[in-house]
């Protein structure tokens, strides 16, 4: 009986399978010690134990995946540590370096990207571009070139269409993985050299990704809701409630739940994240309203949030009074139903609302409706602030309404009508002409 010492990080679930595979051709097997790493400080610390059931080949068979021990040279494991700075350990060497230090790579980077206090998804949609684009480069970071920069959005931009602002995503995730892999702070640059003799470089630059040059980069498509396609979705979703019901068939309870979300949504001003999230505590009365009962003020508490930063909470003021019973009949449904709990828009299984369902519901009214396809559900957004604007409330409202730091954020929501331009033009020449008539009576007199 021999002992091999094998390191965890990185290869637990393949050490554990290759023990599991049972008979092998070879009869000696080696006791497993697992080797593992922990942080404290600057210092890293190395704990070793036995696993007296875990057995493996000795020699380097196909299934074992394990080199024989006298070819065994004692090396180094690349580690990270909670900072995502590289970290030797003295140990056997690596079956595959390239991919081992490849998921260091990335596990230092999420480890950085925590630190900054970076959403859990954005961190794991960074991981899988990187995953994707060594997939199809097929070369590791210390040999990518601008060539692959080039190659690889050439074709998502030629072939599959991709839109310019998920290219410039996606462009800033590289460059972002290439800052930290360049950067000397993380060892990352010694520790190519030393395994592959090259070195990590930062591909995507100024001259070869997309620039950002204007405040919005949406699809011209992109807009309000009229007055008339807006009654026409609210009633569309009725009447998919009603039809359900009337049919008594299951998922009646659902349509009803997204129809008084998507009149919320609109009502408030929310945008799908912020409405997905509120619950029945978040109304509250409007001492300066009191015609709107205990719905005059709705908190948000999941605003969109700046980058490391928490969700930027808000409160929206009741302007519409249909919407009291429209969220007043909800919650006392909302109460009737068992288990129930302070979210207002959960699913069947009492999870909150997902964004995906939203979209497919929301995209196929819009299709049994033969709207335009520029409408999306955060045009109900949109058409809040034009219709706002549009029935003659206060600019600097409409902002703190939404939100929005700055006028011009809220300037480019709005999408007035033609008709709400012509009336006001008309208004102002009216304006201008009485004061000069009434210019002319005084010097007259």
């Amino acid at each position: 009986m021999h002992d091999l010492l094998i390191p965890w990080i990185g290869f637990p679930m393949r050490f554990a399978q290759a023990a599991d595979l049972g008979v092998c051709r070879c009869s000696q097997v080696l006791r497993v010690s697992f080797l593992a790493t922990s942080s404290v400080g600057d210092e890293c610390r190395v704990t070793r134990w036995q696993e007296p059931e875990l057995r493996v080949c000795r020699l380097s068979c196909i299934q074992c995946m394990i080199r024989s021990p006298h070819v065994l040279d004692l090396e180094v494991l690349m580690a990270v540590d909670k900072a995502g700075r590289f970290v030797e350990v003295d140990t056997v060497a690596m079956l595959r370096p390239d991919e081992q230090i490849l998921r260091d790579m990335l596990t230092g980077w999420r480890n950085q990207q925590l630190s900054r206090n970076l959403q859990l998804r954005t961190i794991e949609a960074r991981e899988r571009l990187i995953e994707r684009f060594v997939d199809a480069t097929n070369e590791y970071p210390w040999a990518w070139t601008v060539s692959h920069i080039d190659e690889f959005f050439g074709d998502l931009r030629s072939l599959r269409h991709v839109k310019a602002t998920t290219v410039r995503g996606y462009q800033t995730s590289l460059r972002l993985f290439c800052e930290y892999v360049t950067s000397t702070d993380y060892g990352w640059p010694a520790a190519c050299e030393r395994y592959f003799g090259a070195t990590t470089s930062q591909v995507c630059f100024e001259w070869n990704t997309v620039a950002h040059v204007q405040d919005t980069q949406s699809a011209p498509t992109k807009r309000a809701f009229t007055q008339a396609e807006l009654q026409r979705l609210f009633d569309r979703a009725d009447d998919e409630v009603e039809q359900i019901h009337a049919h008594q068939r299951k998922g009646w309870l659902a349509a009803y739940r997204d129809a008084v979300l998507l009149k919320t949504a609109y009502a408030w001003g929310l945008r799908r994240n912020e409405v997905r999230h509120l619950q029945s505590v978040d109304f509250s009365r409007n001492p300066h309203a009191r015609e709107f009962g205990r719905y005059g003020v709705v908190q948000v508490r999941y605003g969109k949030a700046r980058k490391g930063s928490p969700p930027k909470r808000r409160s929206v003021l009741t302007v519409f009074d249909w919407s009291v019973d429209i969220i007043k009949d909800w919650i006392d449904v909302h109460d009737q139903l068992p288990d129930h709990g302070l979210d207002l828009f959960v699913s069947e299984r009492g999870t909150l609302v997902s964004e995906s369902a939203l979209t497919t519901r929301f995209r196929r009214y819009c299709n049994d409706l033969a709207l335009s396809p520029g409408l999306d559900f955060h045009s109900l957004r949109r058409s809040y602030v034009t219709h706002l604007i549009e029935s003659g409330m206060d600019a600097q409202f409409v902002q703190d309404q939404v939100g929005h730091e700055h006028a011009s954020t809220t300037a480019l929501y709005t999408c007035v009508s033609s008709d709400y331009r012509v009336t006001t033009l008309r208004r102002a020449l009216d304006s201008t002409i009485k004061d000069a008539l009434a210019g002319i009576d005084l010097e007259e007199a």
